[in-house]
């Protein structure tokens, strides 16, 4: 039997904190609950909202239907030709817990991506990367709930569509599959990706002369991480608030005259990406707050719950940190996270 809570409290399911709730909450902790889930009288496949770890959620009031918390775990080894393995996670699996353990295994390919807030099946949704490693390098497969045709299906990397920060569960076929496992290909040998800001540095001094591991690179990435960004269990944040704009050449070669020390890496189609905490940075905008909410002191691309932030406090600051770097270089930032519940999100942008 399904237990299903009415007006759920998601203060502690959501990695800012907002004081919001659910209309209402179950919670799946096995894949063959799907059906029953399905077949509550609350299920309503264009409302209901499948919710991880909370962490790449912006919710702008309360969730007005169905949330489905995925809590479903466990770890398996596939496949081991004793230089490749294959290992499966179930998508309720914390994500860092199951990158720390696939490096205790001696498994090499996530180190980079350690410390991610959320949960294994919220990854591929969001693509998510950090220091010049995206998690689409490693993914072999992802496993879904087909909702049109009501069974399992495995979803291969290229039927994905894995772009920066986006995959075909974000748009192309947002609602019809629900992730319930993901496949990762890992490797037993060790080559490091140290080519992203100072984890070169970082790692080269953790490791002290020895021969360079997965796990050094990890702690690394970590100590990074923590000096820059805030601890979501004391600090409530969403991570990255905003994607790292990609815009025309033209328009970085003219900003170039103007400022620089832009930071700009080419695309391969020509464009140009560009940090969008340093663009915010540049706005003098690194510790502004507007209610209870606040642009980080330490990383400009985080904005937090400083204090007992409303979901209207970070609206307003994320607008308003948009307005000021358009105003500046002429570049729109985007969102990460998702905001909920849509039909608000539509009529506030």
């Amino acid at each position: 039997m399904i237990d299903v809570i009415e007006h759920a409290d998601l203060q502690s399911l959501n990695t800012f904190a907002l004081p919001v709730r659910a209309r209402w909450l179950v919670t799946l902790s096995d894949t063959a609950q799907l059906p029953d889930i399905m077949a509550l009288p609350q299920f309503d496949r264009q409302s209901v909202l499948w919710l991880g770890g909370g962490s790449n959620i912006l919710f702008c009031a309360d969730y007005p239907a169905l949330v489905v918390r995925m809590a479903n775990r466990g770890i398996r080894l596939v496949a081991d030709d004793g230089v490749r393995v294959v290992v499966e996670a179930a998508a309720g699996e914390c994500w860092h817990e199951f990158v720390q353990y696939t490096l205790a295994q001696g498994w090499s390919g996530l180190e980079n991506l350690s410390l991610i807030p959320g949960t294994v099946g919220a990854a591929p949704v969001q693509n998510i990367g950090a220091y010049g490693v995206e998690v689409q390098s490693c993914i072999e497969a992802v496993q879904c709930f087909d909702l049109d045709e009501r069974q399992l299906r495995w979803l291969n990397r290229d039927e994905c569509c894995f772009a920066y920060r986006d995959s075909i569960f974000k748009h192309g076929e947002q609602g019809r599959y629900v992730i319930v496992a993901v496949r990762f290909a890992l490797s037993r040998s060790f080559t490091p990706q140290l080519h992203y800001g100072d984890l070169a540095q970082v790692a080269a001094e953790l490791a002290r002369g020895q021969t360079l591991t997965a796990s050094m690179v990890a702690q690394a990435v970590c100590h990074i991480r923590q000096q820059k960004l805030p601890d979501p269990r004391v600090l409530g944040s969403a991570g990255s608030f905003f994607k790292n704009p990609v815009v025309p050449a033209a328009l970085v070669t003219t900003l170039l005259n103007q400022y620089p020390a832009l930071p700009h890496y080419p695309q391969s189609d020509g464009q140009m990406k560009l940090a969008a905490g340093w663009l915010i940075d540049q706005c003098g905008l690194k510790g502004y707050q507007l209610g209870g909410a606040a642009v980080h002191e330490r990383q400009a691309l985080v904005l937090v719950n400083k204090n007992q932030a409303s979901a209207a406090d970070v609206v307003a600051l994320a607008r308003y940190v948009q307005g000021c770097v358009a105003q500046r270089f002429q570049v729109q930032l985007e969102p990460e996270p998702v905001w909920l519940p849509q039909t608000l999100m539509l009529a506030a942008g």
